[in-house]
């Protein structure tokens, strides 16, 4: 069972999380107050900790700072503020996943299985997944290379990182916001039906030619690649 730690000074969210998760199965123990959320990252151990970056006594930045001279415990940030510069920062200073308040509670879970499903299958390297599959697909990351059926299939890099990220998140339904925070990056301002257009290319690319399908829509919410 993994075990999360919820440092959120909002006692009502900390609450809700904590709910949530209980019921996914996770255990969960909280903390309303940075310098005491800190002693508990200090002096137990944890599979993931959900992160406020604005907190009493000890802020979330600072917090994280810490932390990272010790423990590469994944963080997913959890905040109201959504500026640029916060989010760099946050994942510049060691966070591995970011989510804005509100929120929706399917989104966050989400979040959590992907950092712990690259916790597990990368042992919390940064060189994650270096060869990634889904039936006669192939994805090597170090070298940009995509096969089907051992037939080499041109990309361009944007729809090389698309497919790369469905691929990581798989059986987790990405929301077109999702794609684009993570595939465009954070100064992407264009429209959200640039997703479409790119999940299109790729299908092109990889599911006609070879009589395939392996990209989901989910219709009003994004795209998933589902295990066969």
């Amino acid at each position: 069972m993994n075990k999360i730690l919820i440092v959120e000074d909002e006692e009502n969210i900390a609450r809700f999380v904590e709910l949530e998760l209980k019921y996914e199965g996770y255990e969960v123990e909280k903390a309303y107050d940075g310098r005491v959320g800190f002693e508990m990252i200090k002096e137990h151990d944890y599979d993931l900790i959900l992160l406020d970056i604005m907190l009493p006594t000890l802020n979330g930045m600072e917090i994280l700072r810490r932390m990272r001279q010790f423990s590469q415990t994944p963080v997913i940030m959890v905040t109201a503020r959504d500026t640029v510069v916060d989010k760099v920062s946050g994942l510049d200073g060691g966070a591995d996943d970011y989510i804005t308040k509100p929120f929706a509670i399917e989104e966050l879970l989400a979040r959590i299985r992907a950092v712990l499903r690259i916790r597990e299958n990368g042992s919390g390297s940064t060189a994650v997944q270096h060869l990634l599959t889904h039936g006669k697909l192939t994805l090597e990351a170090d070298s940009r290379i995509v096969k089907v059926d051992n037939k080499v299939v041109e990309l361009t890099k944007r729809e090389f990182d698309l497919l790369q990220y469905l691929l990581m998140n798989k059986n987790i339904v990405l929301s077109r916001d999702t794609l684009l925070e993570n595939v465009w990056g954070f100064d992407y301002y264009g429209e959200t039906n640039a997703v479409d257009v790119y999940v299109r290319y790729l299908r092109s690319k990889i599911e006609e030619p070879f009589n395939l399908k392996f990209i989901t829509t989910v219709r009003g919410v994004g795209y998933v690649i589902k295990d066969e």
